[in-house]
């Protein structure tokens, strides 16, 4: 599909709002422009929300949330299978917008839009399965259970980076479980957003629930510190920055509110000396290239045994020569552009960085001439020690560092201030099991022979340490859009205390 006609599929106009609140309002705020970072054009104005705008959003989701949560969840799930449906028959345009909008190649564009459709399958699934626990009472002719009831309109906050999939990880759970929310996506990404929410308004219109899913396009004053500190949400979801994931829990935290986060990581594969190679290159260079480094679980650092770092040196060398960078959305393209002129210039800035604390650059490490924000991804050999493998470059920069021993590499994994996303790769079952216990990876995903990135929804989704603790999606993640509750009920003739205590 050409760049002309995804508006159109979409019903996206030249000059679209960034406010709905239980329908289109015209949005009363700035106006921005969503810029192409293939082309350098925009594709399209959007009127973003103001405080009024997102006060009537609060107010449509509170409405909505009134009625919703009485709906049973099987019915919710139902609705939760038709946005499902609609948004199949939408894959291709929406995937290229996607890819208009972030630089994503068609097939991760695409791809990202086939992760929403798998998470409605996962949480139709769910909404018929909420489950609770039977307690034993230690009283006599007492029943005690746990159920869960729906928390409340929530708070969304996505990044530039997954402008759908992740909305989708907390919308689609958090709509099976009863809860309405508002959606503040990044200005970066803005009309992916607003396709979306045409495509939920598409489901739900004419439904009465047409509250549940809100949209507030706008910048941090006033979209976004109104949203966090707003104590009708009980929850904010947000992914972003470790800098961004510090002001937001502390706000909700000030107000006693609920925080999920899923912030930065400084992703890392630990390649022992019996590691298939073939398959390290393989998984490697997706993880570190993919995205053009911009995912949070991107491969920062490549940590591999002394007695296979030229080798691998040399294979990794000759593929990244081999990649095709250019247009997003032409068949054969392997690595589009980044985001904005701003990530070129952190990814050089950093690189300058790395060959300054002793790196020595293997593969790539240049800005492309002519239109567009590409950059080359990028393969620097390292010390350990080095102060910038600590950061987490948001780009396309790979660092190579040697290791003598297993110890020593999860030493070097973990001795950094994220915790998201690991992996080895290893044909020792004793490695293997050393990386995945108590003493290994401290991060909260952990993989064998295969990359960092690419989770499946079906697990819950999340980091340790300063990736924020949140977990999204999968396993029981659900439980964060939901409040738990305990039931005791008596059914005897008699008061017994707990504990054997006796007030008679």
């Amino acid at each position: 599909m050409n760049r002309e006609h995804v508006l159109d599929a979409l019903g996206i106009s030249p000059v679209t709002s960034g406010a709905y609140a239980g329908g289109w309002r015209s949005g009363g705020g700035a106006t921005i422009e969503s810029i192409d970072p293939t082309t350098e054009q925009a594709i399209a104005t959007v009127r973003q929300a103001d405080l009024a705008d997102y006060e009537a959003a609060v107010i449509a989701s509170q409405n909505a949330f009134a009625e919703w949560r009485m709906v049973p969840a099987p019915e919710r799930g139902r609705y939760v299978r038709l946005i499902g449906e609609a948004l199949r028959s939408y894959k291709e345009p929406l995937g290229a917008l996607v890819s208009m909008e972030t630089g994503k190649i068609r097939a991760e564009g695409e791809g990202e839009v086939q992760e929403m459709i798998d998470v409605v399958d996962f949480a139709v699934g769910l909404s018929r399965q909420l489950y609770g626990l039977t307690i034993a009472s230690e009283r006599p002719r007492h029943r005690m259970y746990e159920q869960w009831q729906p928390l409340g309109p929530i708070g969304i906050i996505s990044a530039f980076n997954f402008p759908v999939a992740v909305w989708s990880w907390n919308a689609m759970l958090a709509a099976v479980c009863g809860d309405s929310m508002i959606w503040k996506p990044s200005p970066i990404a803005p009309l992916s957003a607003v396709a979306v929410t045409n495509i939920c308004h598409e489901v739900m219109e004419g439904s009465g629930f047409e509250g549940v899913f809100n949209l507030a396009i706008g910048d941090v004053d006033p979209v976004g510190e109104a949203m966090v500190a707003d104590k009708r949400l009980p929850l904010i979801s947000a992914t972003g920055s470790v800098r961004m994931g510090q002001q937001v829990g502390t706000v909700v935290a000030q107000r006693l509110g609920r925080s999920l986060l899923e912030l930065g990581g400084n992703n890392a594969i630990t390649v022992m000396d019996d590691a298939d190679l073939d398959l390290v290159v393989r998984a490697s260079l997706f993880s570190a290239a993919g995205t053009t480094g911009q995912r949070c679980t991107s491969l920062r650092r490549l940590i591999v045994h002394t007695d296979i770092i030229e080798a691998l040196s040399e294979k990794l060398a000759t593929a990244y020569g081999q990649i095709s960078i250019g247009d997003p959305l032409e068949v054969g393209t392997l690595i589009g552009p980044m985001v904005n002129q701003q990530a070129v210039d952190t990814t050089k800035a950093a690189l300058e960085i790395a060959l300054e604390q002793g790196g020595t650059l293997v593969a790539g490490g240049n800005a492309l001439e002519g239109t567009g924000y590409f950059f080359e991804p990028t393969l620097v050999r390292i010390p350990g020690e080095a102060p910038i493998v600590q950061q987490e470059t948001f780009g396309p920069i790979m660092y190579l560092i040697e290791v003598n021993s297993i110890e020593e590499a999860i030493a070097v994994q973990n001795d950094v201030p994220q915790g998201l996303s690991s992996a080895i790769f290893t044909d020792s079952v004793r490695n293997s099991e050393l990386f995945l216990s108590a003493e290994g990876s401290d991060c909260g995903i952990a993989n064998v022979n295969i990359g960092t990135s690419g989770a499946e929804i079906g697990g819950a989704f999340g980091g340790e340490k300063e990736t924020g603790g949140g977990r999204e999606s999968g396993s029981d993640a659900w439980k964060a859009y939901m409040r738990r509750q305990t039931v005791t009920i008596n059914w005897s003739k008699d008061l017994p205390l707990a504990q054997g205590i006796d007030f008679s």
